[in-house]
């Protein structure tokens, strides 16, 4: 059976499952638990009381030490891992055909998709949905460290490691508010129970599943209007499939309150750059400004002012009906917090990351898989390191997406003076459906806009080049992109670099 047939089969089949609140003693297995999502979740389930165990594959990512925190060993897939006792079986999507979930199936073991899990957990609270193709994981880690300077009783999940969360993915302060990332990825999000919903970004993406912008416009379309009655809708007025998304869920239902925030808007959230000093970018917040307050944020890119805005916007509604009024929402000692909490962040995995400095060498990592993410972060970082030279290299996901975008992914790296290209990451969700489509046919549109392009098809064949261009005296910011694997180049790049310099500091 294919794997969409795998998963509609399983959720017709556990279609009345629950979780309860209390989940303490619960026995939970959990496939695919090393995706970030799954990690994520585990922790969350393992905060309100559940006994875990998961599976997956033996590769070592950066969230097997996260479950480590939790006390979780992950384990091969293997069918012998389904045993009795098992309360449910929580499934990543990427793995809707495993045989532990045959397994599970053949013992009436109720079995819950990632989304669907998220989606029940949402029921139970007052739930604020982050959404948007851009920005989902940056907006809710800011939201979480934001409304954690407040006495509140709140979860919240970002799909990455947040360091101002101790490190985690997840807070867990109480279940009266629930905040988490929701994807777009197959509606996904519409097993997703909202009180709010923040919007911050449409556009054209996920080609294998959304072909056309109205296709994926339209899902978000469907998401707002699973709103409740007079729920809030918070969307970046400054995007313009945001807008739209924003104005024709809203013709439906008049009842939506809709809280734009941007450049562009009047009202509460409209936001002002401050510039650029001293490693911050500083922005104001129309609402606060007769406060004469700045927030400043120590990551790059004017999207990141962006994205904290909205966590302010979602930070005041949430203040708003856990009983704070509304001029308290405004005063200064609410300013004060969130700036304090806005200064606290410190990024995401793999989102702007500084994985680290070797004399003036500076290498950082990002997840930008879309040509305008692409653009925001080196905008960012061109702000940030002006006195840098700056080397981008990017590994493109997914063929469909890189075909369909293939002239905005060309022009997307004006602001690397070299850019670094390799062949397209495959992802297990799509073929490699046109064997005439490979990344050398990015790189051939990208050296007719860029002055410094090069191609290798495997990251690891671009050592030896990226190693030269860094041997110099001159200050450079190397930044591997995307949601491929050539963030193992920055990694060896930046090992190589720390070591001389260590060497050179002993000499």
């Amino acid at each position: 059976m294919a794997a969409e047939g795998v998963v509609k089969a399983l959720n017709a089949m556990n279609a009345l499952v629950s979780l309860p609140e209390d989940l303490t003693g619960a026995k939970i297995h959990l496939v695919g638990i090393k995706g970030t999502g799954m990690a994520a979740l585990a922790e969350i389930l393992c905060a309100r009381g559940a006994a875990l165990s998961g599976s997956d594959v033996v590769d070592v990512f950066y969230t097997d030490a996260l479950l480590a925190k939790i006390g979780i060993a992950p384990r091969l897939f293997d069918a012998a891992n389904i045993s009795g006792g098992l309360f449910c079986v929580v499934y990543s999507a990427a793995h809707a055909d495993s045989p532990e979930l045959a397994a599970a199936r053949q013992k009436h073991i109720p079995c819950i998709a990632y989304a669907d899990a998220l989606g029940l957990l949402s029921a139970q609270s007052f739930s604020a949905g982050i959404a948007g193709v851009h920005g989902k994981t940056t907006t809710t880690g800011l939201a979480g460290t934001v409304l954690s300077r407040f006495p509140l009783p709140l979860q919240v999940l970002a799909g990455s490691c947040i360091p101002s969360f101790g490190g985690r993915c997840t807070v867990t302060k109480g279940r009266r508010y629930f905040i988490a990332e929701t994807c777009e990825y197959r509606r996904h999000f519409m097993a997703f129970c909202p009180s709010v919903i923040v919007l911050t970004s449409v556009e054209s993406d996920h080609q294998d599943c959304f072909p056309a912008f109205r296709d994926i416009r339209d899902a978000f379309v469907d998401y707002v209007l699973r709103l409740p009655q007079g729920g809030s809708l918070v969307y970046c007025a400054d995007d313009a499939g945001a807008a739209e998304t924003a104005k024709i869920a809203c013709a439906r239902r008049p009842d939506i309150v809709r809280v734009p925030y941007g450049k562009t808007v009047e009202g509460a959230y409209r936001v002002q750059s401050g510039g650029v000093r001293d490693g911050r970018q500083f922005f104001r917040v129309a609402g606060y400004e007769p406060l004469g307050v700045d927030f400043a944020l120590c990551v790059p890119g004017e999207h990141f002012a962006l994205n904290a805005t909205a966590a302010v916007a979602l930070a005041g509604i949430i203040l708003r009906d856990a009983g704070m009024p509304a001029e308290a929402v405004f005063s200064a000692d609410t300013a004060r917090k969130i700036a304090e909490g806005l200064a606290r962040f410190r990024g995401a995995k793999r989102r702007s990351e500084i994985v680290g400095t070797a004399g003036s060498l500076v290498f950082a990592d990002d997840y930008a898989h879309h040509p305008t993410a692409i653009r925001a972060t080196l905008a960012g970082f061109r702000a940030f390191y002006p006195r840098h030279a700056l080397v981008a290299d990017f590994m493109s996901h997914t063929y469909s997406r890189t075909q369909a975008l293939l002239g905005e992914f060309a022009s997307a790296f004006g602001n690397a003076d070299t850019v670094i290209l390799h062949d397209i990451y495959a992802s297990a969700r799509e073929e490699r459906r046109d064997s005439g489509f490979i990344g050398e046919t990015l790189y051939e549109e990208a050296k007719k806009r860029h002055r410094d392009a090069h191609y290798f098809a495997q990251a690891d064949g671009a050592f030896d080049f990226a190693r030269s261009l860094l041997e110099t005296d001159q200050p450079v910011l190397f930044i591997t992109i995307g949601a491929g694997d050539n963030w193992k180049l920055g990694a060896r790049l930046y090992a190589h670099f720390a070591q001389r310099e260590e060497a050179l500091c002993k000499a």
